[in-house]
């Protein structure tokens, strides 16, 4: 019984975490349908015409980044762009990949309190939408 109150508990932490940032992003590999650990992601914001990046972090046990938009930052309204360094992963996994990177554009509109973006991936190809 303590087990499931513990992980219950950490499921409403994730939760609260992830009501509170606007954005996270989920890896898993298709190839065998278990999560992506260790996956490098940017963030970028587009400014006047360049992508500038706002913010980096690599995914957890659990394939999943819950917090990648940086704190006591505004999410305008804008084009952010999410890059998954794919190639290392699959380098760092001994295996080839047709795809060092999947850059992901997507457009803020202010819709939603919460974007998530999902990742499923292989070598030789890759899935992504517009989660929650």
């Amino acid at each position: 019984m303590k087990k499931s109150l513990i992980f219950l508990g950490g499921l409403l932490i994730s939760s609260w975490v992830m009501a509170q940032n606007p954005l996270s992003v989920h890896v898993l590999n298709l190839e065998n349908g278990l999560p992506s650990s260790d996956v490098k992601v940017t963030l970028e914001e587009q400014k006047n015409g360049q992508w500038v990046q706002i913010s980096e972090a690599k995914t957890n046990q659990q394939g999943r980044i819950s917090a990648l938009f940086p704190e006591n930052k505004p999410f305008n309204t804008a084009l952010y762009k999410v890059t998954f360094k794919t190639g290392d992963w699959f380098k760092q996994n001994n295996q080839k990949t047709f795809f060092p990177e999947v850059p992901v554009i997507f457009q803020v509109d202010g819709s939603v309190k919460h974007y998530h973006i999902p990742l499923l991936l292989s070598p030789y190809g890759y899935s992504t939408y517009r989660g929650n």
